[in-house]
């Protein structure tokens, strides 16, 4: 047996450490694919780690309100299995917004904390409890221990972890560029609608920025807002199936016809 052969089980033992340190996992993750092959491809295994710590926040002004960045992670969070943990620190969630992308008030599990202290010590306890399909919960300050611990514990129970970052002043936004140990960071801004070939609203358009991606490549993608059932779409044309098939545009015919 040579020297090189006894230093081997050493250096493996050393790298496992430097792995648990910087919050990776030798264990392989699975994702949770988007659908939107566009975006699947820039994402290591072909769409989000679950396990893994996540970052979100809402472009512009919505950086103060993260509506738009909500209902993105709520869509996420609605094709996870399992029961949804969302921390709070402000009550202005509006349920209905969140059933719009699939995820149900009856799925959802509310917590109010009084700080973000509180709402990281949930948030970790939420992650190592491992019987949850996803935790999800709005912070503004987010360290890189903090970050760590977080990573940790998804990567110990397999939860999926997303971080809101939504703060009360524009300028307190710049802390979104810090590094943290989150797998990717993602920013969601408002779209103007497409308009549609008949009187109504078009569905809601995002504009995503994969900011950062551990392992993979950051892009930018626009997308139709997360559908019934947490689905995005490609940033194109699309009716519901009612008007699909023509049944609901002969029927705005006629209303039109008999005003």
């Amino acid at each position: 047996m040579t020297a090189e052969t006894h230093k081997k089980p050493g250096l493996e033992t050393l790298q496992a450490a430097i792995n648990r340190l910087e919050g990776h996992s030798d264990r392989r993750r699975t994702v949770l694919p988007f659908g939107v092959c566009e975006i699947d491809s820039r994402l290591p295994g072909g769409g989000l780690a679950l396990g893994a710590l996540h970052e979100v926040a809402g472009g512009g002004n919505d950086a103060l309100h993260s509506a738009a960045a909500g209902q993105f992670c709520a869509g996420i969070a609605a094709r996870t299995p399992g029961k949804v943990l969302w921390i709070v620190t402000r009550q202005d969630v509006f349920a209905p917004s969140l059933k719009q992308v699939g995820l149900s008030a009856r799925r959802t599990i509310f917590v109010e904390a009084c700080s973000d202290v509180d709402v990281l010590a949930c948030f970790e306890e939420g992650l190592r409890h491992g019987g949850l399909g996803a935790v999800v919960a709005e912070v503004a300050r987010l360290s890189m221990t903090a970050s760590r611990r977080l990573q940790l514990a998804a990567e110990t129970s397999g939860s999926l972890g997303i971080a809101i970052r939504r703060w009360r002043r524009q300028t307190d936004a710049a802390d979104f560029g810090q590094p943290t140990a989150s797998v990717t960071r993602w920013r969601v801004s408002v779209l103007p609608s497409v308009s549609l070939p008949v009187p109504g609203v078009g569905r809601p358009r995002w504009l995503l920025e994969l900011i950062r991606a551990r392992a993979g490549e950051c892009a930018d993608f626009e997308v139709e807002a997360c559908d019934g059932k947490g689905r995005l779409a490609p940033g194109r044309l699309s009716l519901p199936a009612a008007l699909a098939d023509g049944s609901d545009q002969e029927a705005a015919g006629q209303r039109r016809a008999s005003a």
